[in-house]
């Protein structure tokens, strides 16, 4: 009988999306029937405009689009993304540079596949989305880690960034608004980072997804506009999901430089093909419309938000800086690992997490998941009076903590 692996080794180092897995745990606890809150999801809790979804029906009675179409997007969509990108962050692309992908998830990989040889360093700020490591990894990159914390807010400083870098550093990974801390940088922070990074020759892979999703005198910079000598150096990455609350429709884009775009495409040519015919129309109907669907929605985040980050700082134990962007808090929980609470003496915020589950019945991502233990991150993209009765059940606990 063969020794050999039932599943590569490759495959095996892949860990599971510990937001999705929090998410899951707290939907069949639910269904279960307790009274689970969960702030572990990225996901606006808002429908999809219906003007979108309409789009989608009528798409799905048209005889052409039950067929194949071109894998790298249907030609329409990749003219709509490349004048919406000119329209919201004054970055001139054309429809070849665009790749129309399954969910933004797909873009982040393929942009990793493509640009990445074995034994490539990346650079990327933790705290970061569990997903970036995995995609990295499976490329045959080698991850290199910016630590930040809340001091800072969570910002990496350029010189932090040439601490880091090696003759074998290729891409730096940019995320502003950032999931999980909510972090956006300024035009001025992302300028400064921008020339550094052109400076060396890096590559830039810019994670702009969240760009919609900012408050208060924060403004969101694509960092492509802000320094045009990275030249042809760029990729970014976006889509519909936290926009449009679009997350089951799986859209994403991937924009960069012919070559590349052409070579990522050749790989979803064999991987996937073609996006969903009928969720690409209901993709170009969103970003080809105007963004009052969003800015209701954005008006609704930012209202959690102030409520969200005003609460988790009147916790003992607890800080909370005030994010910027995205949807998400990220309050560092340091001062309550190893006290006493319930019996127990949780000795790692992922063991403080499950306790508040059990105890609770509220459901957080512990700050492990993200590269920096010690912190939490809650999603405010749940109905008000939810987050209120969430964050009211982990201030109640948590006071308990001796």
């Amino acid at each position: 009988m063969s020794t050999r692996p039932r599943v590569s080794t490759r495959i095996s180092a892949i860990s599971e999306s510990a937001t999705l897995a929090v998410d899951a745990k707290a939907k069949a606890m639910k269904a279960a029937g307790r009274p689970v809150i969960g702030f572990g999801a990225g996901e606006p809790d808002f429908p999809t405009p219906g003007y979108i979804v309409e789009a989608a029906v009528a798409a799905a009675r048209e005889p052409r689009f039950h067929k194949y179409t071109p894998a790298g997007g249907l030609p329409e969509l990749k003219q709509a993304v490349a004048a919406k990108t000119l329209r919201d962050s004054g970055y001139r692309v054309e429809p070849s540079q665009v790749l129309i992908t399954n969910g933004g998830k797909q873009a982040v990989y393929e942009a990793f596949a493509t640009l990445l040889d074995p034994g490539d360093e990346v650079l990327v700020v933790a705290p970061y989305w569990t997903t970036y490591p995995e995609a990295i990894k499976l490329a045959g990159g080698v991850q290199v880690d910016v630590v930040t914390d809340e001091t800072t807010g969570y910002l990496a400083s350029v010189e932090q960034l040439e601490a880091a870098r090696t003759e074998r550093t290729k891409v730096l990974l940019f995320v502003s608004p950032s999931n999980p801390t909510g972090a956006v940088y300024s035009p001025e922070e992302t300028a400064a980072i921008g020339r550094w990074a052109a400076e060396h020759g890096l590559w830039v892979v810019t994670d702009e997804i969240y760009e919609h999703l900012v408050y208060g005198d924060a403004e969101f910079t694509s960092i492509a506009t802000a320094v045009p000598e990275l030249g042809d150096r760029v990729v970014i990455l976006n889509g519909v999901a936290k926009t449009y609350a679009m997350t089951g429709w799986r859209v994403g884009w991937l924009i960069g430089p012919p070559d590349v775009v052409k070579a990522a495409t050749n790989l979803q040519s064999h991987a996937t093909s073609n996006v969903a015919n009928v969720s690409q129309m209901a993709a170009l109907a969103a970003v080809s419309g105007d963004l009052s669907a969003v800015e209701r929605m954005r008006e609704a985040f930012d209202r959690r938000r102030q409520t969200m980050v005003r609460m988790l700082n009147e916790i003992p134990g607890v800080f909370c800086p005030e994010p910027k962007g995205a949807f998400y808090a990220y309050p560092s929980v340091k001062e309550l690992i190893g006290k006493e609470l319930r019996g127990r003496r949780p000795r790692s915020s992922a063991e403080l997490a499950e306790l508040i589950l059990e105890e609770a019945e509220v459901a957080v991502v512990p700050g492990e998941a993200f590269g920096t233990p010690g912190y939490f991150r809650l999603s405010y993209a749940l109905g008000d009076d939810d987050l209120v009765e969430g964050v009211s059940r982990l201030a109640k606990l948590l006071a308990e903590a001796r």
